[in-house]
């Protein structure tokens, strides 16, 4: 048995779940998620909990049965308190700002960069060298978490760049001079 799989999932108060056949609609405060999932895999609803099961021990419904109730437990979690992802932006004259819907990235290219807010999430600027991302969707939280961080990634020589708060960029030494 999957260790991930077999975990039910406890549906918090002020979520509303309704299962049909293979598609699973999350209602929460924060939003409302929809999902088909494949039809080997059955979700079953017993008061507050959210079961997963698989059919048999096919390596094909094995890999289905922990990825399924990941997904469907970040639906659940995405619904009540939503997802948060923070980036800081290192460099000197390197900032970020927020226009109205779009967000500014002045990151060492001779022209600043503008990023549209996707729809589902909410871009933050608390301060020029921070940014937080919110959103009930885990996948598109990410994604444009990932998107902005692409503008520029951190170097390792001096750590310029924009970095997730929890990533550690490896440092390199730079040149060494002349040999002994």
């Amino acid at each position: 048995m999957s260790r991930i799989g077999k975990l039910p999932i406890a549906i918090p108060a002020g979520v509303d779940v309704n299962i049909d056949g293979s598609t699973v609609t999350v209602k929460g405060p924060k939003g409302t998620l929809s999902r088909q999932f494949h039809p080997n895999i059955s979700i079953e609803q017993e008061g507050a909990v959210l079961n997963v099961k698989r059919p048999n021990d096919a390596k094909e419904n094995r890999a289905l049965h922990g990825l399924s109730r990941s997904l469907l437990n970040n639906m659940v979690v995405g619904a009540h308190t939503g997802f948060k992802k923070e980036l800081d932006v290192n460099g000197v004259g390197y900032r970020a700002a927020k226009q109205g819907k779009q967000l500014v990235l002045n990151v060492g290219y001779s022209h600043q960069i503008f990023m549209d807010e996707v729809e589902g999430i909410t871009v933050e600027v608390p301060s020029p060298n921070k940014i937080i991302i919110t959103g009930y969707d885990k996948q598109v939280v990410g994604q444009f978490a990932a998107e902005v961080r692409e503008k520029r990634p951190p170097e390792p020589y001096k750590g310029k760049g924009i970095k997730y708060a929890n990533e550690v960029v490896r440092r390199k030494e730079g040149k060494s001079g002349k040999g002994k």
